[in-house]
């Protein structure tokens, strides 16, 4: 019966090597047949969005990521040109660079990078140089969080090579982000440091008109390549945000393209039978009772894709997890994404996926060849991409058969066209299960309100520095002077003390803890 079932669930693409194995995952008939008011729903939703019609009522914008690879779906000339032109340049941008017609201010060649951004703006690019950047023209590196310790050890590793041989890309929409703001400031302060200008080292990936956009003009910035609005960071890695990076590693960004456009070929079709991003989008759905009940652990058997699972939790947690549908009622809908990589996982979380809780079903990713080249054997007639195949079956079976559902992916290799292949299924597949539950996946509310907190915290402690004298006093203390939250007070005092702005001195408890200047 599971040969059987096999057969009549796996959804193969020969012309490109794809296949899904969607026979673990236990999806039925009865379930299929009352599902097909919300298939035909959701094609019918993901044409009328491809067509440019506003599909992010909050922000009244259209969806555009998927003109991305291929300029021709767009509705009008001018959004047309917005994918081809800016393409265009960012590829004439890269190729001046690679043979010395754009060099440093001092006059040698770029030797290596620096990306600036957070979220979609790094994790995209993060992804592509993990996955397909080795040996690249231009090794890359990151600042993709507002910790200073970790973009001091980046610097630490620039330096070897030399800041002043380092191209640096600013990454960000509306150049307001807090975190790539401050990431740009300190890698100036470091250019400066050095006796270095960073305007002429910098190049910055923004929104046209931003705050960015008119830094980079004043600040004399190499140049300067356009984000759109209709993009949104989750689905932005086909976009300037990751060509821009790709095409200066050297990449084949043109096949990387090619490789999820053919997927959206595929699954731009309304058999829902055979096309794999809504059968997809289906078994998330059913596993979960529509509601999210069982979180995703993503597992790829190939240490390249190590950055998938992380990939994946920004694009389906960011597009899914929303507390209100499309009517305005309250539903709290997401799918938990998290994972790591095969057969690492055999001696890490395995063991609880198998006999602990049952709150989860698994998306292995299999690639089916194992190296470029021929290996040895580990054992007689025994290879190690023979075990790493071993381990995958062997996890598969022994969870299915402690009832634990999966969905297998294989693709031939790791390749540009390949990694596009994948990104374009699962940015589908996020597309139509919005869809089938009846959110905006293209909105995140609860981002923003974490901006807007964080806002209201910084406030409160440049009020609490105002409030430190010589005297030792405690968190309640200033927090009654400034009529605020004590805990919220004591949380600025010892971020104060931590850094060496404030003296502490351990009371009892918290509430008994002084600060002093």
């Amino acid at each position: 019966m599971s040969w059987t079932r096999y057969c009549q669930s796996v959804i193969r693409y020969p012309q490109f090597g794809f296949s899904i194995d969607l026979s673990r995952m236990d999806v039925d008939d009865a379930f299929l047949a009352e599902m097909q008011p919300k298939i035909a729903k959701a094609f019918t939703d993901i044409a009328a969005l491809e067509a440019g019609k506003i599909v992010n009522p909050d922000e009244q914008r259209m969806v555009g990521h998927y003109w991305l690879r291929n300029a021709s779906l767009a509705p009008t000339e001018e959004l047309r040109k917005a994918v081809t032109e800016p393409l265009a340049a960012l590829k004439d941008f890269a190729e001046k660079v690679h043979t010395g017609q754009i060099t440093s201010p001092g006059g040698g060649t770029f030797k290596q990078i620096l990306l600036i951004g957070i979220g979609g703006s790094a994790l995209g690019p993060q992804l592509v140089n993990d996955a397909i950047g080795h040996n690249s023209k231009l090794p890359i590196f990151f600042f993709d969080n507002t910790d200073p310790a970790g973009m001091d050890r980046v610097i630490s590793d620039l330096k070897e090579v030399g800041l002043g041989r380092t191209l640096v890309l600013v990454i960000s929409k509306s150049g307001g982000t807090a975190e790539t703001r401050n990431g740009m400031l300190e890698a100036k302060a470091a250019y400066e440091a050095a006796g270095l200008q960073f305007g002429p080292h910098a190049v910055a990936v923004t929104g046209e008109g931003s705050k960015l956009d008119k830094y980079a003009i004043d600040q004399k910035f190499i140049t300067r390549f356009p984000m759109e609005d209709w993009v949104g960071g989750r689905t932005s890695v086909m976009s300037t945000v990751g060509l821009v990076p790709a095409a200066l590693q050297g990449i084949d960004i043109d096949s990387f393209l090619a490789g999820a456009a053919a997927m959206d070929v595929e699954t731009r079709k309304t058999d829902a039978k055979t096309n794999a991003a809504m059968q997809l989008a289906l078994a998330w759905y059913h596993a979960g009772n529509g509601k999210g009940e069982k979180d995703m652990v993503v597992l790829p058997y190939k240490d390249s894709l190590v950055l998938f699972s992380k990939y994946l939790q920004q694009l389906v947690m960011e597009s899914l997890g929303k507390e209100l549908d499309l009517d305005g009622k309250k539903v709290n809908q997401g799918i938990a994404v998290y994972g790591n990589k095969g057969s690492t996982d055999q001696h890490a979380y395995v063991q609880q996926l198998r006999d602990g809780v049952h709150n989860f079903f698994t998306t292995f990713i299999e690639v089916r060849k194992g190296r470029n080249g021929e290996g040895i054997e580990v054992e007689p007639s025994t290879s190690s991409a023979d075990y790493l195949q071993g381990f995958l079956r062997g996890t598969r079976k022994a969870l299915y058969e402690s009832g634990r559902k999966s969905v297998t992916i294989s693709i031939p290799e790791v390749t540009p066209f390949q990694l596009g292949v994948l990104i374009g299924l699962f940015e589908r597949t996020v597309s139509f299960y919005a869809s089938l539950v009846n959110i905006n996946a293209y909105h995140q509310p609860g981002v923003e309100a974490g901006k807007k907190a964080a806002t209201t915290f910084l406030e409160l402690l440049n009020a609490v520095r105002g409030k430190i004298i010589a005297d030792a006093r405690t968190a309640p203390e200033v927090a009654t002077e400034l009529d605020a939250d004590p805990e919220d007070v004591y949380h600025c005092l010892t971020h104060l003390a931590a850094n060496g702005e404030v003296q502490i001195a351990l009371g009892k408890d918290p509430a008994g803890d002084t600060f002093s200047l």
